[in-house]
């Protein structure tokens, strides 16, 4: 392991029968890093997270967490690792203050020092009004923030972020974005997953791609987007369409009220697509270039691996 990482995956394999979930997983999330990991459906992201966090036992390979052994060092591995799952907490019988002093004692953390730190989570996630509430009286936004608490409460270092903002509004969405940023800058390794790749591109440094077991790819963020072959032009028009030749349909990406959106190889000429415009008539008011995104990236990614496995 680099002394410089936080968690390393070595050669990570899980097997369900003759399923393979995870196909040699071997990366590295450095120390302090803001790191995403992304993928569709059946990625494998969730089973990579559950065999760091010891709930699924690798076929073969080893995880590290800070150079522990998560199978062999697991009491260790526990006390570094915080993880906030997608399952949403349901719990009829204690409060919300109750539920940390119990997850503050799994960790032997009680005393003033431990109260305090519980009362500054209830108050930076805005639970203090609700801290007397059992999870049943709370809406999905604060059985979230219930979860983010309670993850942090014996302070680890790595914290895992499951989908953590799937099913929240536009505003508890940002407050969760501007509090991880904090943890991020006082010194946490943050692992993200997320289906919202717009929030990605934004939190995380470094990023990694899965699909069907296996890393696609793996890149700084912006190395990434730099990485991708295609930029996109929007094409605003004066006029109506009513014919485009066959290479700017092959490229057309979106049409709208506006205008249209081509995907344009970045070493295609821009002068050939305004000649390609003018061969179809059509009337041009502007044109506009921008780089990928990460979501376009990642649609580019996962779809050559759909085609390659068929």
């Amino acid at each position: 392991m680099s002394r410089s990482a936080a968690v390393c995956f070595h050669h990570v394999i899980k097997k369900y029968g003759d399923l393979s979930a995870l196909k040699g997983i071997t990366f590295d999330v450095e120390e302090g890093a803001f790191f995403g990991l992304l993928g569709p459906n059946g990625a494998g992201k969730s089973t990579l997270i559950n065999a760091m966090s010891g709930l699924v036992i690798p076929t073969s390979g080893r995880i590290e967490i800070q150079g522990f052994d998560v199978q062999k060092d697991y009491r260790q591995t526990r006390r570094l690792l915080g993880l906030v799952p997608q399952e949403l907490i349901a719990d009829p019988f204690f409060s919300i203050r109750e539920l940390l002093d119990l997850q503050s004692g799994y960790f032997g953390l009680t005393g003033v020092k431990q109260k305090a730190w519980v009362g500054e989570l209830l108050e930076r996630l805005a639970l203090s009004d609700k801290s007397d509430a059992n999870t049943g009286q709370l809406s999905g936004g604060m059985k979230r923030r219930v979860l983010i608490a309670m993850a942090l409460v014996h302070r680890p270092k790595v914290l895992v972020l499951d989908e953590p903002t799937a099913g929240v509004d536009v505003d508890l969405r940002r407050t969760l974005w501007d509090f991880t940023k904090e943890l991020h800058q006082q010194g946490h390794t943050i692992i993200l997953t997320t289906h919202y790749l717009e929030e990605a591109e934004a939190l995380c440094d470094k990023v990694a791609i899965m699909q069907q077991g296996e890393v696609k790819a793996l890149d700084s963020t912006q190395a990434l987007l730099s990485k991708h072959l295609y930029r996109y032009l929007r094409v605003t028009l004066g006029g109506a369409v009513n014919h485009l030749i066959a290479p700017l349909q092959e490229r057309l990406v979106e049409k709208d009220l506006n205008g249209l959106v081509f995907k344009l190889e970045k070493t295609a000429s821009l002068t050939q697509l305004l000649a390609w415009l003018h061969e179809s008539q059509l009337e041009v008011v502007d044109v506009s270039s921008r780089d990928a995104s990460l979501e376009e990236v990642f649609l580019d990614l996962t779809a050559e691996g759909s085609a390659d496995a068929k």
